[in-house]
């Protein structure tokens, strides 16, 4: 026996803003690389760099919401809900490889700095900041729990502390004459690149291995089910989360034979779905109820 529920389709709200930003983005890593090249900063180039994948990454996110937008079929029941995933995992596993390069291009550039010019590492980090700020701007009204603006605005908002490193190393530059300032804010981009970025990865990873989400503690959804009256035991739990707004539970619950002859498993379905939603927040919940007689129907695998 289940409960069906209707769900909102996430993404359309979220293609315009997505479509601003990636012009902005756009805009922003031609002019990074043009100063990249007047300049000689390492820095400026990680930043277009990132500001690269940005790119790449807005665009599957615009490619993912609209396919979010899609209805279900009998071909896909849940749609294209797990595109989102899909898209921030890429924007991951391409962040990390930025991440990587700046990395190992900064410490070769500790070694041998070669010459750069400080006041246009000014003005051209200074259009990368106010750009990457309007693209915050725009993008933290739609993020909410949605992984896939979530990794957008992730990738500006490193882009915007990428853009303030740029800005340092190069009044260091000004003010010293230490050209190495500018290998140590690249080194800076890296290691602000790849932490938060192994975090994304690691999300949504789990999102695709089907683990349970970490905002359903199964040993304390078990004990509320068993609290039930006439409820008897329960087996095959499983939550997963089909996307990142989605966490589903389904289970197999054992009840008093009486039920199935008194007309209670309607109230009973009730109060599970309430109890799921009300203490653990799913909202897609499904309950196949058997008798205790069943028991011994049952397969020896089943957990």
């Amino acid at each position: 026996m289940s409960h069906q529920h209707e769900h909102a389709l996430p993404g359309a709200d979220h293609r315009r803003p997505l479509a601003v930003v990636l012009g902005i983005s756009t805009i922003i890593l031609v002019v990074e690389v043009a100063g990249a090249v007047v300049s000689g900063s390492l820095a400026l180039l990680a930043d277009a760099g990132h500001v690269l994948t940005d790119v790449a990454g807005l665009t599957l996110a615009l490619i993912a919401a609209a396919l979010a937008g899609r209805p279900p079929s009998d071909t896909r029941t849940w749609g294209y809900r797990r595109a989102e995933v899909l898209a921030a995992a890429a924007q991951a596993a391409v962040l990390l490889a930025v991440g990587g390069f700046v990395l190992v291009e900064g410490v070769q550039r500790l070694v041998e700095p070669p010459a750069i010019r400080s006041s246009a590492m000014v003005v051209f980090g200074v259009v990368g900041l106010l750009g990457n700020g309007l693209s915050i701007l725009l993008l933290s009204r739609v993020s909410g729990g949605n992984l896939n603006t979530r990794a957008a605005r992730l990738e500006v908002l490193n882009d915007a502390l990428g853009s303030v490193a740029v800005l340092v190393a190069a009044v260091v530059i000004a003010l010293t004459g230490w050209h190495r300032a500018d290998a140590v804010a690249s080194l800076v981009i890296g290691l602000m690149i790849l932490p938060r970025t192994w975090r994304l990865l690691r999300e949504t990873v789990d999102v695709l291995m089907e683990a349970t989400p970490k905002s359903v503690d199964l040993t304390q959804v078990r004990a509320h089910i068993l609290s039930v009256d006439h409820v008897h035991d329960l087996h095959d739990l499983h939550a997963t989360t089909v996307a990142t707004d989605l966490p589903t539970l389904s289970a197999h619950v054992v009840v008093d034979d009486s039920c199935f002859r008194d007309g209670h498993l309607p109230r009973l379905l009730d109060q599970l779905q309430q109890c799921l939603s009300g203490h653990f927040d799913v909202a897609h919940s499904t309950f196949q109820f058997e008798p205790a007689t069943h028991a011994a129907h049952e397969h020896p695998a089943h957990p």
